[in-house]
């Protein structure tokens, strides 16, 4: 096994759990009932986590190209567009994760209600992004 490999192969593992947890934790969260206040914000930091392991990890792809090819993947104008709506979904749910985590609790039903909302869709959209960034790449 190549050190190349190996070093993609431990990046994609940290973004695959990232990822399932993103949108894990955000659906559990509120499906099929709705959580305790105490497990949502468990779930809240869970979520807030995995955001910062799903960013950490896709910097580190790129940062694996630039080690061992010395240059980023030349992607399809697709897998940019796509790449773009992963990172904007990214930064949205790593901002409403901490929102809810840290504030969350003060904000009431509806807004805790809303931001679970947005974080499943964060994940998903990432999720869907990610599909068609790894597609056209």
């Amino acid at each position: 096994m190549s050190a190349e490999n190996l070093a993609y192969a431990l990046v994609q593992l940290v973004h695959n759990f990232g990822a399932a947890s993103v949108v894990g934790g955000a659906v559990f969260a509120r499906w099929p009932m709705p959580q305790p206040r105490e497990v949502q914000r468990a779930l809240a930091w869970l979520v807030l986590a995995a955001w910062i392991a799903q960013i950490a990890s896709g910097v580190s792809f790129a940062a694996v190209s630039r080690h061992f090819y010395g240059a980023l993947p030349d992607i399809h104008a697709v897998a940019r567009a796509a790449l773009a709506v992963k990172v904007a979904a990214a930064v949205l749910g790593l901002a409403t994760a901490a929102w809810l985590a840290g504030r969350g609790e003060r904000a009431g039903e509806a807004g805790r209600v809303l931001a679970w909302r947005m974080l499943a869709a964060c994940g998903v959209i990432a999720l869907a992004a990610a599909a068609v960034l790894r597609w056209f790449s």
